[in-house]
């Protein structure tokens, strides 16, 4: 992957049109007619963060080093790039209001960044290269300083061109120093579709998608020709020449369009199903699972043999509870449940949602044979809940309140060329949404197109409207509209995209933007 690639590089000098000035980032924003943007450095961003601070808290601090390494994915070697020679990387966790040092020392052949996803931070350290600092140059370093605000469960990742679909990610665990804890162990529980090392690169897959795009593939109008959808088989080793057509379509009866690629392999916490990791207890004990979708292409079913789950939590923020057999995860989203377990060995499955193949891992409390690796389980065709069927718990409910701002953020797109758009429009083109502090904000996602869409909003999270979960991921199904309210408490310039990664590459982006 190219240091500076042409995309990347009309970024750093656009900005999202002209809201943030570059070249160190400046402090307070734009300086020419009309409202001043609010910086990523700016007195106001500085001021959020000192009130974050909790008098007695700790400092976590931490090391992260991206780099080309060799990780075992169960039985097979591949090359990739990763934090770690293990995939997830390194597990951090502190405790809300603590204090994060995190120095990332830059050893890829690349620009590099990390987004913090799910946290409410402070602006100049949510890790949006060209929007809230510089990428970290190759060979460079940067340190992340920043007060942990809620409780959760997140996970970390670059934030530069198709960088998550190899092995850069990690979960980030912030605990409640008030919850009780009644449960007897903790299980942390990431999945992933994978391609790199297997023949192709993400890179690699990028550029198939978009070979037909052309000198203007990004500025041409925004036809819906082309939206079959259909999959782009990765599998290994295969000839580019070789690759099929979009004859196929991959799809989901919850989601529609299922997604773009159909990867050769998922992965449940780095392992492929035919070796998969176990996860130990006892029988009759009460266990916290915390799942995460670091996927790029690919939301996941998610069920575990022979038992229910209750969900707990959405995106770091209680709900109230349900019992369910399977839950669904859209890209970028996270959710704890818990279970009581059983006696015997059972599998722990994340089939890919609308494509071939799945995850797992085995649930061992006792002894007995594990099931085969493509055993099925009833689970996973039984109850399926979404996170937009969950109520957000009384604790975490948005104050009653009227609308001072609406925004229509409109979803949009095509498979060939391989564009996706905000508004009609691709990033950096899309007009940033303009806000100011203290405003209720309403955004009303409308989603146009045959493809599900989970929207990812930084630094914020919001309600779904009439209390439904506190989130700042969340899936638009097709011909969909969703609206969320959020408060704007956390000044900024802030990203808002579809955290399908190849379609926020290809253009589905734009900003949160304060204004003084």
């Amino acid at each position: 992957m190219p240091s500076m690639t042409r995309r990347t590089f009309v970024r750093g000098i656009a900005g999202l049109a002209g809201a943030v000035a570059l070249g160190g980032l400046a402090a307070c924003g734009s300086t020419g007619p009309g409202p001043r943007t609010v910086g990523p450095r700016s007195a106001a961003v500085l001021e959020a963060e000192r009130a974050r601070r909790v008098a007695g808290r700790s400092t976590v601090t931490a090391r992260l080093t991206p780099r080309p390494v060799t990780v075992d994915l169960g039985g097979r070697t591949v090359r990739t790039w990763a934090y770690g020679d293990e995939l997830p990387g390194p597990l951090l966790r502190a405790t809300a209001g603590d204090l994060l040092k995190v120095t990332v020392d830059n050893q890829l052949p690349a620009e590099t960044s990390v987004h913090w996803h799910g946290l409410a931070l402070r602006n100049d350290m949510d890790g949006v290269p060209h929007l809230t600092q510089d990428p970290i140059a190759a060979a460079g370093s940067f340190a992340y300083e920043f007060v942990a605000p809620h409780p959760g469960t997140y996970f970390y990742h670059p934030h530069t061109g198709v960088q998550l679909d190899r092995g850069l990610y990690g979960a980030l665990v912030i605990d409640d120093p008030a919850e009780p804890g009644d449960y007897d162990d903790e299980w942390v529980v990431v999945l992933d579709d994978w391609i790199d090392g297997t023949g192709r690169t993400p890179d690699d897959v990028y550029t198939e998608l978009t070979k037909n795009n052309g000198s203007g593939g990004e500025d041409s109008g925004d036809s819906m020709e082309g939206m079959d959808h259909g999959p782009m088989d990765m599998g290994d080793d295969m000839d580019m020449e070789d690759m099929p057509g979009m004859e196929e379509s991959m799809s989901s009866p919850l989601l529609g369009g299922a997604g773009d690629v159909d990867y050769p392999h998922y992965l449940v916490n780095g392992r492929m199903p035919d070796a998969p990791q176990q996860l130990t207890a006892r029988p009759g004990q009460r266990v916290r699972v915390r799942f995460v979708n670091a996927g790029t292409d690919t939301a996941f079913r998610v069920a575990v043999g022979g038992h229910r789950m209750t969900v707990t939590h959405s995106d770091g923020f209680p709900v109230t509870p349900v019992t369910t057999d399977a839950l669904l995860l859209g890209m970028g989203e996270r959710f704890d449940v818990t279970l009581t377990l059983g006696d015997g060995v059972f599998p722990l499955v994340a089939s890919a949602e609308g494509k071939k193949g799945h995850g797992r891992a085995l649930v061992r409390t006792g002894g007995g044979r594990a099931p085969s690796a493509d055993a099925k389980i009833p689970e996973l065709s039984r109850r399926v809940l979404l996170g937009t069927e969950l109520t957000a718990a009384d604790s975490v409910l948005l104050p009653a309140g009227k609308v001072d701002r609406r925004h229509d953020v409109t979803l949009g797109g095509s498979m060939s060329p391989y564009r996706w758009t905000l508004n009609g429009a691709t990033f950096p083109d899309a007009p940033p949404l303009p806000v100011r502090s203290g405003e209720r904000v309403r955004l009303r996602f409308v989603n146009d197109t045959m493809m599900f869409h989970p929207m990812h909003l930084h630094g914020h999270t919001f309600g779904l409207v009439d209390g439904g979960a506190r989130k700042d991921t969340v899936i638009v199904r097709p011909k969909e509209t969703l609206e969320v309210d959020f408060d704007t408490d956390n000044p900024g310039q802030w990203a808002l995209h579809c955290h399908n990664i190849l379609h926020g590459e290809a253009g589905m982006m734009t900003s949160l933007s304060y204004r003084a």
